[in-house]
């Protein structure tokens, strides 16, 4: 009985000791449950209902600062520009602005210029950074990255520039001109030479509208809307007739020939300007009695077989420092001679935007004193659609991005041996096959 009753006292003594032990281990839980972490400090709870969800679709770099000057939370754009490292933000002047704000309330933006993260290039980050009071005790930093829009709008500016200096040209001299028709009205000879100059500075004017109107019809159209199946025989020949009263004029024989029956996938009117003007360029460069050459031939390349076409003259040639420009708008490798044949420096710019939209390319090889070759490589025909939607147009941004040059160097590297040649009086002719010689 003794033995019984000491069981019971101790399983009694044991089911109270459970008990408490249990009580404990649940209060204990509460308070731990109960009691800040570290994380929760600095995750949702903290911020304001429905911030976090704002935050996230914003296209602007966002950073949530505590009283402490700690990130609450920062956008993976902010980590990206580098605003945010070992959870502090990184840059004096956004944090003095945000230390401000909290201290008088008041909303403040300014627009900085920050280094480049890791790039060891010279230019900047240009941002415009927004501070503003979250609440109580958070103030909310917004930065914009307005690097390309000021780019952008610099190459807007500097194209206006250029048109506007392009265009007093010509309008002051017609201006001048008709001044000295009405001084010399009776004298027909004076106006008759006036007149004649009226004329030369009437067209040049108009030719450069109308590059203007090619070269944004070339920038916004999209060559595949009215894209059909060009024969390369009719655009050499087109391009000779555009430029046959000027090469007989300075007794400049023009040779054409190479492979036949040949075509590409694109605008005619487009592919013809830019090939004429790759020609008219080779004939108003070259010195008189000489010679330009228009060569055409497939190539074999990865992505399918390309037509290349090789205009050749023996005029000025280009120096090493110009090629990298020459496709440039407005540029010119001699202005006293551009202007003397009428040029107005958007010729080349047609051309590259052309090669471009076509999914092809144009590069340039050339040597002062013997010439140069221009060379236009388009997809054949039968990959040239699916080569073109790879290989979209250049606009405005791309110009600038490349700095509005395309490199004028070797030739591709899937043309078989040299596409360029060392000299214009050997092989810039061998490409052609029973050359067809138009005085």
């Amino acid at each position: 009985m003794d033995v019984n009753a000491a069981v019971a006292a101790a399983a009694a003594i044991a089911g109270v000791l459970t008990g408490v032990i249990a009580m404990l281990a649940f209060r204990w839980s509460e308070r731990d449950q109960s009691r800040p972490t570290r994380t929760s400090l600095h995750t949702d709870p903290v911020l304001p209902p429905g911030v976090d969800t704002v935050l996230s679709v914003l296209r602007s770099s966002a950073v949530v600062l505590d009283e402490a000057d700690a990130v609450v939370k920062a956008s993976s754009a902010a980590y990206a520009l580098g605003l945010v490292r070992g959870g502090k933000l990184a840059v004096e002047p956004m944090l003095q602005m945000a230390r401000d704000t909290r201290r008088d309330g008041e909303i403040r933006q300014v627009e900085l210029d920050l280094p480049r993260r890791g790039t060891g290039r010279g230019d900047a980050l240009a941002v415009s950074a927004r501070v503003a009071p979250l609440g109580s005790r958070l103030v909310l930093l917004l930065v914009e990255d307005l690097t390309e829009a000021r780019r952008i709008e610099a190459v807007r500016r500097d194209f206006v520039a250029n048109v506007s200096h392009e265009l007093k040209t010509p309008v002051g001299a017609l201006s001048l001109l008709s001044e000295a028709v009405l001084d010399a009205s009776d004298d027909p000879e004076a106006v008759q030479r006036f007149a004649g100059r009226m004329q030369i500075e009437a067209t040049r004017l108009t030719n450069l509208v109308q590059e203007l109107i090619d070269l944004s019809r070339v920038q916004n159209d999209d060559p595949l809307e009215d894209a059909e199946p060009v024969r390369i025989d009719e655009l050499v020949a087109e391009a000779i007739d555009r430029c046959r009263h000027q090469a007989g004029t300075k007794q400049i024989t023009m040779a054409a020939g190479g492979h036949a029956d040949l075509h590409v996938w694109g605008n005619r009117g487009q592919l013809a300007a830019a090939l004429g003007n790759l020609v008219e360029n080779a004939v108003n460069y070259s010195p008189a009695r000489t010679r330009v050459g228009i060569a055409v031939r497939r190539i074999t390349a990865p992505g399918g077989d390309l037509i290349e076409i090789a205009v050749t003259d023996q005029g000025i040639g280009i120096s090493d420092k110009d090629k990298e420009r020459i496709f440039e708008r407005f540029y010119r490798v001699d202005p006293a001679r551009s202007r003397a044949t009428g040029g107005t420096g958007l010729g080349l710019a047609i051309v590259k935007h052309v090669a471009a939209s076509h999914g092809g390319e144009v590069t340039v090889w050339s040597s002062e004193g013997q010439g140069s070759t221009f060379t236009l490589r388009l997809p054949e025909a039968g990959a040239a659609r699916d080569r073109a939607l790879q290989h979209p147009a250049l606009d405005d941004e791309d110009d600038v991005r490349d700095g509005d040059r395309q490199s004028a160097g070797p030739s591709h590297p899937s043309s078989p041996g040299p596409s360029h040649p060392a000299s214009p009086d050997s092989t810039a002719y061998e490409t052609l096959s029973a050359p067809e010689v138009l005085p």
